[in-house]
């Protein structure tokens, strides 16, 4: 079992940058890849980045490709996700989820554990 704890959300103007973080409680955190997510209002969750148990792959959305990068810090049990550039259309909750199996997927549905979630908005 894991449990998910976003932070770091806001609002920021266009062209400027967050850091997101995503703790999570227990021993096993390091044997999971982990995912970000983000859901803007009346639309689907998509996926944004994903990253290995080890840091050593990572997987990107082409829409964040360059502006946004994913890692993590296993000794923390804490995840990030560094947003540059940052644009009105990235404007978002921003999820990081935990699939208990070992992949690194873009589809929601295969991820089993969720955080509640951090609200970025992007002003123009």
């Amino acid at each position: 079992q894991v449990q998910l704890v976003e932070s770091g959300g806001g609002l920021v103007q266009a062209g400027g940058s967050l850091r997101l973080s995503c703790g999570a409680s227990g021993r096993r955190f390091s044997l999971y890849n982990m995912g970000w997510f983000r859901q803007a209002p009346g639309k689907e969750r998509e996926f944004v980045a994903a990253i290995s148990w080890s840091g050593g792959s990572t997987y990107y959305t082409d829409s964040v490709k360059g502006r946004f990068t994913i890692s993590r810090d296993n000794a923390k049990n804490t995840v990030y996700l560094q947003m540059n550039s940052l644009k009105p259309e990235d404007t978002a909750v921003y999820y990081c989820a935990a699939p208990r199996r070992a992949t690194m997927t873009k589809n929601p549905s295969e991820y089993d554990y969720w955080g509640q979630g951090t609200q970025v908005t992007v002003s123009s």
